[in-house]
């Protein structure tokens, strides 16, 4: 009961404006990201379900948001998991239900309950095709082993995509080894895995794709002081340390307990050490204390709009205003500033999910300048096809993600790097792009990462 009361009380506050999709959920405490995300996908289906069936006027005691959480599981979801009464009340009345979802599907002459989301195109368009990836977590095991695993549960593994455009063909009981990241498989979008052995041992994250760019261009080797400063629910530190092996050290920040909670466990599964969870606010935090002296790697992730986030409604980013878009810029220009403050500093990683140029160049650019020529930005990732805006001269060395480029979220991605005298040319090519070619180039992944780790060492010599 506990768990759809928690997704009921997120719809709620969601409602309310009490914050965001992801922030809520981490707070409820509870793994509820899939349930209400895909609860508010088929809200309008739900209210006329719910409407037709007179289910709210049939149970004084049920509030709207918690009868669309169990008439979504009920119908379109894996089936009511909880027990007690709200199990028993949502199967009185699910003839009834079942005979109004058939009759809507009638009137609307489709057969999938998919289709019933058409007026809602250009959010469900977005999400139907972001592929489902997964991040092999290479500190419990390897690609091979994994692929192997899958073709043993009966998926057919189809080789290393050539192009993002292969993705797209992706159906059934197939997946393929992305074409630009190393340990990233690809499953068509409708795979769902969160029941699966190797995820619930934290063998496998779930992580789209662009969530991983972050971590994998700042590319920082074995034995790095590394920051996270925005780093619950914890995927991109999990990233993070399997980049690291497990070897060195991480100080990974979060000002709110359950947010550090839900990540503890995370990074507990995913089998990481070596990471130093910090309830603090990053702004608040001393450069200049002798525990980050050593820190040459920070990953800079702050809160952002969201509206890059597929699962985003169209009603959440109508309500995003002027003056708070204003408000999320100028913090993250604050933290930016700040995170380069470090005096060890050599490469930072500043990356948002949103869309807007407000909260991503124009950030980069202001922070640029403040700073002068102590920074530059690289070319992140060069094959990568969608760039930065060009709202300053440079900014197409950052990178853009998008569904409908690259089959992801909707991303933004700078490189920042410290200069120094003798530094190579500002549109330089970080270790971790360069080792990535165009697919079909040739390069095989575990060579590019030992020539990336070669490359590295060198450098600190």
């Amino acid at each position: 009961m506990a768990l759809y009361s928690a997704a009921a009380a997120v719809l709620a506050g969601l409602e309310r404006g009490e914050g965001g999709l992801k922030s809520l959920v981490y707070n409820s405490g509870f793994p509820l990201y899939a349930l209400v995300s895909e609860t508010l996908r088929y809200a309008s289906v739900l209210e006329k379900l719910l409407d037709r069936a007179a289910l709210l006027q049939a149970e004084k005691k049920l509030t709207p948001q918690l009868a669309k959480v169990l008439v979504y599981d009920l119908l379109f979801g894996k089936g009511l998991k909880c027990g007690g009464r709200w199990k028993a009340l949502a199967r009185r009345h699910r003839a009834r239900l079942e005979a109004e979802l058939a009759r809507m599907k009638v009137r609307r002459k489709v057969s999938r309950n998919e289709d019933l989301l058409a007026p809602e195109k250009a959010v469900s368009a977005a999400a139907s095709q972001v592929p489902r990836y997964i991040r092999v977590n290479t500190l419990k095991t390897c690609v091979d082993d994994v692929i192997e695993f899958f073709k043993h549960q009966g998926y057919a593994y189809l080789g290393k995509a050539a192009s993002v455009e292969e993705l797209k063909a992706l159906s059934g009981k197939k997946f393929l080894l992305d074409p630009h990241l190393p340990e990233l498989l690809v499953f068509p979008s409708q795979t769902d895995l969160h029941d699966n052995l190797l995820y619930t041992s934290g063998h496998i994250i779930l992580q789209d794709k662009a969530s991983c760019l972050p971590a994998f261009l700042l590319g920082p080797v074995a034995g790095s002081h590394v920051i996270d400063a925005c780093a619950a629910p914890g995927n991109k530190t999990s990233h993070l340390a399997a980049i690291l092996k497990n070897k060195g050290q991480i100080f990974a920040f979060d000002v709110d307990a359950k947010r550090m909670a839900t990540m503890n466990t995370l990074l507990t599964r995913a089998g990481v050490t070596g990471c130093q969870l910090v309830q603090q606010d990053f702004l608040t935090v001393d450069p200049r204390d002798p525990k980050y002296s050593r820190v040459t790697h920070i990953l800079l992730d702050p809160s952002c709009s969201g509206s890059g986030m597929v699962t985003r409604g169209p009603e959440e980013e109508a309500a995003l205003s002027a003056e708070r878009l204003q408000a999320l810029a100028g913090f993250q220009r604050r933290i930016l500033s700040h995170a380069l403050s470090f005096p060890a500093l050599r490469r930072l990683v500043y990356s948002t999910c949103s869309l807007h140029q407000e909260e991503n160049e124009d950030v980069v650019q202001a922070v640029l300048q403040e700073w002068g020529s102590a920074f530059r930005l690289v070319t992140a990732f060069p094959s990568w096809s969608c760039r930065g805006l060009a709202a300053f001269s440079g900014a197409e060395s950052c990178l853009r993600a998008s569904p409908a480029e690259t089959l992801t979220h909707g991303f933004f991605v700078a490189v920042l790097e410290r200069c120094r005298e003798g530094a190579a040319d500002p549109s330089s090519v970080p270790a971790a792009a360069k080792e990535n070619p165009q697919p079909g180039k040739g390069a095989e992944p575990g060579a590019a990462l030992k020539k990336r780790k070669k490359k590295k060492q060198r450098v600190k010599e």
